[in-house]
This record gives structure tokens, sequence and C-alpha cells, in this order.
């Protein structure tokens, strides 16, 4: 690829304190009709002061001047990605002295004797930095889009949260209601008729309505976990007997203290990640057992989810559909905290949730969760 300037000449600054090594690169250049402009200095104050306009498109050096090296000059570039590749041109530097200064950034290095191969080191340099920055800036986009779609999963969660604590006062209010003033009603009919028939009746609606009353309130309690009220340890429990009851799989909870007092965004996160592990679990890993630990040693939330099941394989990982286990990793980063899940297949799934209590952010959906 020739990256040769056609239109604009290649602005070059020159650190060179010998003018007769100066007019050997301008001729070395000129000689293969590289389009340039160049300007020399020769004095480290000289040079950070021309570098800093941002005007130039390559630098070449000399590397050893009077009380300073190239490598001195290079560290007093600004570090970013305006700055200028640099170019050793010296004949008082050995290659190891010139790889070091590769290794810190420096561009490439060419003994002054073989000025005949000026104009291709410099269209190589060129077009290294080029792509150099170009990956640059796509690095710079994806973290951007990264932190976009961080912020987007945080605000869907945001509504998600706002969306079933409405549901569950809805439910409360109304549904709730109706169905406690329709048994009341159908207890006063029970007691005031005497119609052996209509009482079994009756008593059927009842106990119906006490199905429904039950299925209402359980709804609610997904929606809404008001039980964290009473404490992430006191949730968590509440959530595993409920797994044991409906699957039948023995499930352990384990802590180091059933005081657990986290703030409401961490807690709520903790209760949603173990509360989607625990549906997985009884979904796909046809185990019988399942163990729980939450632990605040050190300053940390650490809640593990273990189970003895098939495992998941790499594919059901990577599977562009498995947004249970990506939205388990975005609730932990929207709090500071991260998720690890360690598998194998025939050996179990353990899920474990990190929060580092001390620096825990409010930036979660559960934050404004109330």
């Amino acid at each position: 690829m020739d990256t040769r300037p056609t239109a604009i000449p290649l602005n070059i600054l020159h650190l060179e304190d010998s003018v007769h090594d100066h007019r050997l690169v301008c001729r070395a250049l000129d000689k293969t009709g590289f389009s340039y402009t160049m300007s020399r200095v020769e004095t480290l104050a000289a040079f950070t002061e021309r570098a800093a306009s941002g005007t130039f498109d390559l630098i070449l050096a000399d590397y050893r001047l009077p009380g300073f090296t190239a490598v001195d000059a290079w560290l007093a570039l600004p570090a970013n990605s305006s700055r200028p590749p640099v170019i050793l041109l010296s004949g008082a530097i050995g290659e190891s002295a010139a790889v070091s200064a590769i290794h810190l950034g420096i561009s490439d290095y060419l003994h002054k004797d073989d000025l005949g191969h000026l104009e291709r080191v410099i269209l190589r340099t060129l077009e290294v930095d080029r792509a150099h920055k170009a990956k640059e800036k796509t690095d710079l986009d994806l973290a951007l889009s990264e932190k976009r779609l961080s912020e987007l999963t945080g605000y869907l969660q945001t509504a998600i949260e706002k969306e079933r604590a409405s549901i569950a006062r809805e439910i409360h209010d109304d549904i709730g209601g109706s169905l406690a003033a329709a048994k009341l009603d159908l207890a006063w009919i029970s007691r005031h008729s005497a119609d052996t028939a209509m009482h079994g009746h009756v008593q059927a609606a009842i106990d119906m309505l006490q199905h429904a009353l039950g299925a209402s309130q359980r709804i609610m309690m997904n929606l809404r976990p008001s039980i964290l009220d009473q404490g992430l340890f006191a949730a968590v429990q509440w959530l595993a007997a409920s797994f044991e009851r409906r699957t039948g799989i023995k499930t352990v909870l384990r802590t180091n203290t059933e005081d657990l007092c986290p703030e409401k965004s961490v807690q709520l996160t903790a209760y949603r990640t173990a509360q989607e592990a625990l549906t997985n679990v009884s979904k796909y890993a046809q185990c019988s057992l399942v163990q729980i630990d939450i632990s605040d040693a050190k300053n940390f939330l650490t809640m593990e989810i273990s189970d003895n099941g098939v495992g998941i394989s790499e594919h059901d990982m990577l599977k562009p559909d498995a947004f249970g286990i990506r939205g388990l990793h975005e609730r932990a980063r929207t709090i500071g905290g991260w998720l690890d899940i360690s598998t194998r297949q025939g050996a179990g799934t353990s899920i474990t949730l990190s929060v580092p209590l001390a620096s825990a952010k409010v930036l979660s959906p559960e934050a404004q969760f109330k």
C-alpha cells in the first residue's frame, strides 16, 4: 500500500543538531521525489514547543544530542493519539538501545548510512501508524458502544422494575381487594343459607377464591419482593424454601451472618440473581441438590448458587438467545460488581455474584425500586 502524500506535502519535524546531517536527509528524500516540508530543531525546549503545535505528520530524530537523547524527547511529548510517529536516524546508537526505544513507543530506526531506504521506512511507519490509530478509534467506539448498551440495559431494568412494582400494587389493591370482598360475601351467604346444596357450591367457590388469593400473593412477591424489607438472608431463605417446595430439589442455604444489610440496590440484585439462577436450575440442571452460600467477608458481598446437575455446555453459554445469563452479568455491573459462572458438563454449575460493599454504586434500576 502506497501511503505517499500527493496533494499535501508531508510535514516533518527533524530533531538534529548537525546541519550537515539535516541536509543529507533532505537530499535523500529529494532524490526519490518525496513530497515534504521539513523543519529542524536541535534543543529539547525547541522540540517540545514545535511538536506541541500538532502540525507535524512525522518526526525524524537523531538519538544522541547535546544534553539529552531522542528517548527524552519522546517522553516529553503528550501521550495521546495525536502524537506523531517518530523514526530514529542515528549512527551512534546500538541495536539494544534502538530496540529499547521502539519498546517505549518510537516507531522505527534507521542508521544514517542507510538513508537510501528512508522513503520506504517513512511509508511503512505512516502505514503502521494509521493502522494503529484506526484500531484505537475502533476500540474507543467499541467501548462507547458497550457503555451505551450498559446504560440502555440499566434503563430497561429500571423500567421493568417500576412496571413490576406498579403491577404488584394493582394486583394488591384491585384484584386482591376484590377477591377478599367476594370471599367475605360468600362466607355471609354460607352462614345465612339453609340450603345444603348451596353450602357445597359456596364452599367450593370460597376454596377457589382462597387459591386465587394465594396465587395473587405469590405473583406479587415475585414482582415486588417486599420480603427484602426483612433483609437479604430472609428473602433468599424464603426463595430457597419456595423453590424446594415447588420442585422437590433439596436446597441448602448457608451464611456467615443472617444480619446482611447491604444497600437496597445490592439486595435486589442479589435476590434477582438467586431467582434467575434457581429458575435456570429448575429448567435445565436435572439436579438433586442446590446450595446457596452468602457471605459479607472482607467487605464483599458474595453469593454462590451451585448445583450437582448436568452443567452447561459452551454452546449453550454462547447461544445468541442466552439473555438470562447476559442479564445477570449486566445486573452485577450496574452496582459495580461482577458475575462468574463455573460449569462443566456432568459436574454441575456454580454462579457467583461478587459486590464490593464499600464502593457499591447506586447506579442500578434497583436503586430506584421502592
